[in-house]
């Protein structure tokens, strides 16, 4: 009769633990932008970085209670594209995007694509793939590198905006 009392601890403690998990899970965003250059011709390629993103994941990953050596994955959550200029434009000129990450001393990864892009679309909502990019986001800064395919010749300059959210998951309790 004792131990019965165990019974309903050992429930709450199992129940919690997705609640445990929902508590050191948390998103990262950041806000980087790529220039497309001018004289691109239709069905030309292009690639493109952006410049360095600093992390700022020890703060970050102070911020919410934990630290890099407690995280068990990271990965692409959300991105966006958006024409910052010139102004009044839309992406009719790309026909597909893929965005690679990378980071001194690891090799680059593929993180998001979008085909079939509308013409008229001023913003382009990203597919994401969802591998683990950890080490890219523990590094001190990554990049972004946009590929295209174009469909039209642009002449003009395109500056465009990269909103990426990381969702980030550490381990409970530090176990």
């Amino acid at each position: 009769m004792k131990k019965l009392w165990l019974l309903p601890l050992l429930i709450l403690v199992l129940g919690s633990c997705e609640t445990l998990d929902k508590l050191t899970t948390f998103d990262i965003d950041y806000t980087s932008s790529v220039t497309i250059p001018s004289s691109i011709g239709i069905s030309s390629g292009f690639s493109v970085p952006t410049p360095d993103i600093k992390t700022n994941s020890e703060s970050k990953f102070e911020n919410n209670n934990t630290n890099k050596d407690l995280i068990e994955e990271v990965y692409l959550k959300d991105m966006v594209l958006s024409i910052k200029s010139p102004s009044g434009e839309d992406f009719s000129f790309l026909k597909s995007l893929t965005i690679y990450i990378e980071a001194e001393g690891l090799e680059e990864q593929a993180i998001a694509s979008a085909e079939d892009i509308s013409n008229d679309a001023t913003t382009v909502q990203m597919t994401t793939s969802k591998v683990d990019i950890q080490q890219y986001v523990k590094a001190d800064s990554f990049k972004l590198r946009v590929e295209s395919t174009t469909d039209e010749t642009i002449t003009q300059d395109y500056e465009l905006e990269v909103y990426s959210v990381f969702t980030v998951n550490a381990k409970i309790l530090g176990i």
